[in-house]
């Protein structure tokens, strides 16, 4: 396993944690967070912060699965995940497809592709 993908799965394990300074530290000053289906991308830790800090209040326990794990020669690091959220007594679970850019050992981008409709059916009425 690359140094890359050390970082991605250190990152993807800190989330269960829900300490947002935590997962913060992984990324650079000037990343970019994106999650494909929702406008407008994340610039920036403030940014990033505000978008973490929603997914971790609307769950009591998150967990990140990481399916399968690779790291491109160019650095790139891709996980096929699911990506669960304890709300009230039931789990949010959604297939995820994540896209990493690292420099300098943080994350300078973050992609991630999934279904919205299958989020948005599962959110409690």
């Amino acid at each position: 396993m690359g140094r890359n993908s050390e970082i991605v799965e250190s990152f993807t394990s800190a989330w269960q944690r829900q300490d947002v300074d935590e997962i913060l530290d992984f990324f650079s000053d000037d990343a970019i967070y994106v999650n494909v289906p929702i406008d407008p991308p994340n610039r920036g830790k403030d940014a990033i912060r505000t978008a973490i800090e929603g997914f971790i209040g609307m769950a009591s326990q998150i967990e990140f699965v990481v399916h399968h794990q690779g790291e491109g020669a160019d650095g790139r690091v891709y996980n096929e995940r699911t990506d669960r959220f304890k709300i009230g007594e039931n789990w949010l679970e959604l297939p995820v497809m994540g896209i990493f850019e690292l420099a300098d050992g943080k994350i300078s981008g973050w992609r991630d592709y999934f279904d919205m409709g299958m989020f948005t059916r599962q959110m409690p009425q």
